[in-house]
């Protein structure tokens, strides 16, 4: 039976760092994903009003076959500037694709696939002075990277909404009977909403595992209304967006994972209601740290399957750790004081 890695995070997958820097005053942040050696990636993208960056490079087809970094950042396009700063950090690294050298040197291009979320309406939002922030925050965010980081309001979700509730960072990880590990993060910045309007019961709860979140509300005797939206928030084009990284140390090549982020999609369906919408940017990057043949259609099946659980219950893991800022409300604020079964 799969449980989840001793930290239930993104890192219990083998050579796979977090860092995340914060912008405290304009209310957004920067979240790097940092695998320690150049990884297998790929991207599917569902949303309608994407903003990305090197996704074009993920395709089966492109030269690249590994990447350095994935960036997940709030700021609208302005905050793709992010992917420059981690380009900067890695180079002084020695990281990066090799395209040459010089003077006796090798050149390299640090590969950093990026995608943003809109933050920039958040109530209470200072504007910044001159330069936008964001180069600066992704060069402190992969310096930062560890294996334990913070969730709720952190990074590329401090300025995050999910509904009309406060969104955040989320990770979750499984430790899967054939020995792979597989894990999410997700900056939850989403249009819909992760609860049901009529009680605030997460739309995912019966995939969380034993302990894993707070106790949720008792389901009601009543059927939800399905066109009942009002837990969303109001309407307007590219003003959302919930953007994600799923991993595994199993060996994938770039066609298997992008298997494995289509698949993964399917958690964010569970989780947000609804989702991949007009006004949502949705993304899911897919990482593989693994090495050797890649794994059989089999296997990737369980590990696909797996990858969607632990980024639903990502989603919910970054409800619970988000806090109330600016009036906007937590959904522990709101429906955790309710007794029901735990979860």
């Amino acid at each position: 039976m799969a449980k989840a890695g001793s930290r239930n995070s993104i890192t219990d997958v083998r050579g796979i760092l977090v860092g995340q820097a914060e912008d405290r005053a304009g209310i957004t942040g920067t979240t790097v994903v940092l695998p320690e050696l150049p990884a297998a990636a790929a991207v599917d993208v569902r949303g309608a009003a994407p903003g990305t960056r090197e996704t074009e490079l993920l395709a089966a087809d492109a030269l690249i076959d590994r990447i350095d970094a994935v960036v997940l950042s709030g700021g609208s396009a302005f905050g793709l500037d992010a992917a420059g700063g981690v380009m900067e950090w890695l180079a002084a690294a020695g990281r990066g694709f090799r395209v040459g050298s010089t003077g006796g040197s090798e050149i390299r291009v640090p590969i950093v696939p990026a995608a943003i979320l809109f933050d920039l309406g958040f109530p209470g939002r200072q504007n910044w002075n001159g330069a936008p922030p964001y180069r600066e925050l992704g060069r402190r965010a992969v310096a930062a990277a560890v294996q334990d980081f913070a969730l709720g309001n952190t990074g590329a979700g401090l300025g995050a909404r999910a509904g009309n509730l406060k969104g955040g960072i989320g990770s979750a990880s499984l430790v899967l009977a054939c020995g792979a590990t597989v894990g999410a993060i997700v900056a939850v910045n989403s249009w819909g909403s992760t609860v049901r309007p009529d009680c605030g019961r997460f739309w995912a709860a019966e995939l969380a595992l034993p302990g894993e979140i707070s106790p949720q509300p008792p389901v009601p005797d009543t059927p939800v209304d399905l066109e009942d939206f009002s837990g969303t928030r109001a309407a307007g084009s590219g003003a959302a967006t919930t953007i994600a990284v799923v991993a595994t140390d199993a060996p994938l090549d770039k066609i298997g994972c992008r298997r494995l982020a289509v698949m993964a999609q399917g958690g964010l369906a569970r989780a947000i209601r609804p989702i991949h919408t007009p006004f949502d940017g949705d993304s899911v990057f897919a990482l593989s740290t693994g090495s050797g043949p890649s794994i059989d259609t089999r296997r990737l099946l369980s590990i696909g399957c797996a990858a969607a659980d632990c980024l639903a219950r990502a989603v919910m893991r970054a409800m619970i750790g988000a806090e109330p800022l600016n009036k906007i409300s937590s959904w522990r604020q709101r429906w955790g004081a309710h007794e029901g079964s735990t979860c």
